[in-house]
């Protein structure tokens, strides 16, 4: 019988956390652990292209399912590559942990420039993780493993990563006993400022309830709760679909736009949760939010960060609502007015980016709506089209469908849309820029090798349109925001994915079409210039 290895122990450490897929690239620092899971062979083993993808598809798996996303690197440059997947899971409060190595112990601090000697590799991940910590004998890789998992889960959701030295994964363990993982238990706010919340909304004629990311394990008891407020309800990007798009209590998640304040500023209550009032959706801070703000989140510290909260309830949003919940009275009469004011902003605010978008990518947007099953996935890169109405527009009928960079970087949202879709087995759209995808166009290979069934919308202006329209407003010259493009269905060919290149919204039905046909994934390349431009700053 083989003697057990380190790598073993991360496996089975892995398995008891019921982990079923992990995303990276081997190398010869990590073949003890990769050699572990292709023996035991019941974790799945995703190969990226490049590091930062693996991390962004742990992210992308992370979100989707709501179970931890994982990605193994390698020490040195391996490692430097995963910083920006997880910087943007970072941003995204995502769950995502990161398993690299460091070099072998006998080298370990000495300097002496042995292979991928990365002796600051702790401090680096330090800077973009919750938690970082690197193992220092075999025999404590599962003790180290729980321990981050547990970090990585506890409270807001923050990646975390574990560096194990490459000749702990290849040395003899003990078969140590690994019990199974218990993620820790959700938190329940306090029971006298939970009173208090309720009697303030019981006694709350206009009442407002402001959803985030940090909400979408709450999305039964949120509905429930509106409806018993009848309170309308507004959301983030991250908090898109904890509230069904359709439901009239919707009023959407277009809070940049100035006919929002008209709603915010007729509210005598605002209950955020799982939200910290990013710049973007605060109008970078400019909305004047009325003085009673009740403000559930399970971190402290993002309570009155940016709006000062008249209440602060310390808790997970699924049991705060609940709680909330059995303690409501009948719901008292409402102002009718504030609810008609709601539904009339509701419509303003997609009036809006219906009228920034023109007819062209209105076409688009309702071929999307139309033909795209309800439960598929939609991510979104930042570029126009997914900041004007990709983000805005299309239907989320419950969480975890919708998803964007949160960090508003270039390039996440196809190793993003990996993840999600082979997390989930559904039909996942992608929505890219040119200038976005070629920062992770060598995934376009991962996704025809496991048949993602992921679309991928290409958006071609040739060039960053976003800062060519920022450029325009700002000193009315463009520099440095052309780009020499490919041609994407070419090039997608070249890797055996079928697509289609369009020029008008009929033509992206068409091709629509035969992309939701297909069992793998495809590409659809938008030639912008060929339909009317998006006036993104008027």
């Amino acid at each position: 019988m083989q003697p057990e290895t380190g790598g073993d122990l991360v496996y089975r450490t892995l398995k008891a956390a019921g982990v079923e897929c992990v995303f990276g690239i081997p190398s010869q620092q990590n073949l003890g652990l990769y050699d572990a899971l292709h023996r035991y062979g019941d974790i799945q083993m995703i190969g990226t292209r490049h590091e930062q993808a693996a991390v962004h598809a742990a992210d992308g798996y992370a979100r989707a399912t709501g179970r931890l996303g994982v990605a193994i690197v390698s020490t040195g440059p391996g490692t430097a590559n995963a910083m920006n997947g997880l910087y943007e899971a970072g941003f995204a409060s995502s769950p995502v942990l990161l398993i690299t190595t460091q070099i072998d112990t006998g080298y370990l601090g000495r300097d002496k420039g042995f292979i991928h000697d990365a002796e600051g590799q702790q401090a680096m991940l330090r800077s973009v993780t919750r938690c970082t910590e690197r193992v220092r004998h075999v025999d404590d890789i599962p003790r180290i493993l729980t321990h981050v998992m547990t970090e990585i889960l506890s409270g807001r959701p923050q990646p975390g990563a574990v560096e194990i030295p490459t000749d702990l994964l290849l040395a003899e363990a003990a078969n140590l006993p690994i019990a199974g993982f218990q993620p820790p238990a959700p938190v329940l706010p306090s029971r006298e400022l939970l009173e208090r919340a309720v009697e303030q909304l019981n006694h709350a004629q206009r009442p407002l309830i402001w959803v985030g990311g940090g909400a979408v394990g709450a999305a039964e008891e949120i509905r429930q709760l509106a409806e018993r407020l009848q309170a309308p309800v507004v959301s983030t990007a991250n908090g898109r679909g904890v509230m069904p798009q359709e439901h009239p209590l919707y009023v959407g998640n277009q809070t940049q736009f100035p006919a929002f304040n008209e709603l915010l500023a007729r509210a005598d209550l605002v209950l955020a949760i799982g939200t910290r009032f990013q710049a973007y959706p605060s109008q970078f801070w400019q909305q004047t939010m009325p003085n009673n703000l009740v403000h559930l989140d399970v971190d402290p510290g993002v309570i009155g960060r940016n709006y000062p909260a008249s209440l602060a309830l310390v808790g997970d949003a699924a049991v705060g609502v609940r709680a909330m919940l059995e303690r409501l009275e009948a719901c008292p009469e409402r102002d009718l007015e504030f609810l008609a004011l709601a539904n009339e902003v509701g419509g303003r605010l997609s009036q809006t980016v219906k009228t920034m978008i023109g007819p062209d990518h209105q076409g688009i947007v309702a071929s999307i709506q139309r033909l795209l099953p309800r439960d598929s996935l939609l991510v979104c890169d930042a570029t126009i089209t997914a900041n004007t109405w990709g983000n805005y527009l299309l239907n989320a009928s419950s969480p975890r469908l919708a998803h964007y960079a949160t960090s508003l970087a270039i390039g996440p949202a196809l190793p993003l849309a990996i993840g999600a879709a082979l997390g989930t087995g559904r039909k996942t759209l992608s929505i890219h820029g040119d200038g976005g995808v070629m920062l992770n166009i060598g995934e376009l290979a991962t996704a025809v090798q496991y048949q993602a069934p992921v679309i991928q919308c290409v958006f071609n202006d040739q060039g960053y349109g976003v800062l060519r329209e920022l450029q325009r407003v700002s000193t009315g010259r463009e520099c440095a925001v052309d780009l020499h493009t490919p041609d994407f269905v070419a090039l997608a060919a070249a890797m055996d994915m079928p697509g289609r290149k369009v020029g008008s919204c009929e033509d992206f039905e068409v091709a629509l079409h035969e992309g939701l046909a297909c069992t793998g994934p495809y590409l659809i390349e938008i030639d912008l210039r060929e339909l009317e431009p998006i006036r993104m700053f008027g």
